[in-house]
C-alpha cells in the first residue's frame, strides 16, 4: 500500500512537471484578460491593456495569490509562458492592422516625420535611462516602448534580447501608465496648441504608445482625428521589424569574440536569427493585409484575438512586478517615464507643425 501510494505521488509529480504544468498560470492569465475586458466595458475610458497591467500587479500582491504567481509558485510557469508566447502571437496578428498602401498614402513628409520622431524618442530615452543607471535592459525596453508601440515593442525586444522578466515587467508598467496619462492630458492641449482635428490626430498617432491608447485619445476630436491617428500609429508599428533586426545585429556584434579569445564552443555559437520567427510572421501578416484578400470578418476576428492575446500577456507581465523591488529604482524609472513622455510629445508636436 505504501509502495502504491509512493507511485501515485510520483505520478502526480510527473504529471505536474509535464505538459499540464503551465495550465494553472494560463488559466489565471485568461481570467485576468476577462477581468480586464469587464473593467473596460464598465469604464470605456480605461483601455483593456492598461487594466490588464494593473490587475496583474494587484494579483502579485494579493495574499491568496502572491505565493502562486511569484518565484516558484504553481502559476508562474504558465504566466511566464503567457508573457512570452502570447505576446509574440499578439505581435504577429498586429501585422494584420497594417497595409503598405495605407503607409504609402501618408506621403513622404509624414513618413520622414515619423522616422525622425521614433529615432529621437528611442535614442533620447535610451541615453537618459543609461545616465540614470537603470538596471539590466530597462533603458532599452522603455526606449522601444515609447518609440514604437508600447508593450508590444517591449515584448518583441525583450524576446530577442532574452531580457529578465522583472526588467520587462517594470518597463511595461511605466510605459502603460504614462500612455494612460496621455489619454487624459493630450485632448486638453488641442485648443491651447492651436491644432486642427487632423493635426491633433497625427500628434496623438506619433506621440502615444499602444494602439488602444491612441484610439482612446484621438476619438475625442472626432473621426477625422481618429483616422489620421491610426494611420500614423501604424506607421510606427511598421518600424518594429527593422528595430528588432537592428538590435539582433547589435547583439551579434557585441557577442563577437576577440581575435585572441579561445575558440567558441557549441553553446557560444548560438546566435539569435536576424529576423526572429515572430517578426517574420508580423511581416507576413502585413503582406497578407496589403493584398486585400482577407475578408473583413476575418480581420475583425483577428483584431479581437490580437487584443485578447496581448491583454493576457500583459496581465502575466504585470504579475511579475514586485513593488518592493520596483521601489528601489521607482524614482528613477518614474523620472525616465515622464521625461520620455515629454520628449515624444514635443518631438511629435514639432513634426506635425513641420509637415503642415
Amino acid at each position: 500500500m505504501t509502495l502504491l501510494g509512493a507511485r501515485t505521488a510520483s505520478g502526480r509529480q510527473a504529471l505536474a512537471a509535464g505538459p499540464l504544468r503551465p495550465l494553472p498560470g494560463l488559466a489565471l492569465a485568461a481570467g485576468g484578460a476577462g477581468a480586464a475586458w469587464l473593467a473596460h466595458r464598465a469604464l470605456p475610458s480605461v483601455p483593456m491593456l492598461t487594466a490588464a497591467v494593473v490587475l496583474g500587479v494587484a494579483a502579485a500582491h494579493v495574499p491568496g495569490l502572491r505565493t502562486a504567481v511569484r518565484g516558484r509558485g504553481r502559476c508562474r510557469p504558465g504566466l511566464g509562458l503567457a508573457a512570452r508566447r502570447l505576446m509574440r502571437l499578439g505581435v504577429v496578428l498586429l501585422g494584420l492592422k497594417l497595409s503598405l498602401a495605407d503607409v504609402l498614402g501618408l506621403g513622404w513628409r509624414t513618413v520622414a516625420m515619423v522616422l525622425a520622431v521614433v529615432a529621437a524618442t528611442f535614442g533620447g530615452t535610451w541615453w537618459l535611462g543609461r545616465r540614470l543607471r537603470l538596471p539590466g535592459d530597462q533603458p532599452l525596453l522603455i526606449a522601444a516602448g515609447y518609440a514604437i508601440c508600447g508593450a508590444s515593442a517591449i515584448g518583441a525586444v525583450g524576446a530577442v534580447r532574452d531580457s529578465d522578466e522583472d526588467d520587462a515587467a517594470a518597463s511595461v508598467a511605466v510605459v502603460t501608465l504614462c500612455g494612460t496619462l496621455a489619454i487624459a492630458v493630450l485632448p486638453l492641449l488641442q485648443g491651447p496648441l492651436g491644432l486642427t482635428d487632423e493635426q491633433f490626430g497625427r500628434w496623438v498617432g506619433a506621440g502615444v504608445h499602444d494602439v488602444g491608447q491612441v484610439v482612446a485619445a484621438a476619438q475625442t476630436a472626432g473621426p477625422a482625428a481618429l483616422g489620421e491617428a491610426v494611420l500614423v500609429k501604424l506607421m510606427r508599428v511598421a518600424l518594429l521589424a527593422p528595430l528588432v533586426a537592428a538590435l539582433v545585429v547589435a547583439s551579434r556584434h557585441r557577442d563577437r569574440p576577440a581575435p585572441d579569445a579561445r575558440p567558441a564552443g557549441p553553446a557560444d555559437r548560438t546566435r539569435p536569427p536576424l529576423v526572429p520567427l515572430f517578426v517574420a510572421g508580423f511581416l507576413a501578416m502585413v503582406a497578407l493585409r496589403t493584398t486585400g484578400l482577407v475578408p473583413a470578418p476575418v480581420l475583425a476576428a483577428a483584431g479581437t484575438a490580437q487584443e485578447l492575446l496581448l491583454t493576457a500577456a500583459l496581465f502575466a507581465l504585470g504579475s511579475a512586478v514586485h513593488l518592493p523591488s520596483l521601489a528601489r529604482t521607482g524614482a528613477r524609472v518614474a523620472a525616465l517615464g515622464l521625461a520620455a513622455w515629454a520628449l515624444v510629445a514635443v518631438a511629435a508636436y514639432a513634426g506635425v507643425l513641420l509637415t503642415v
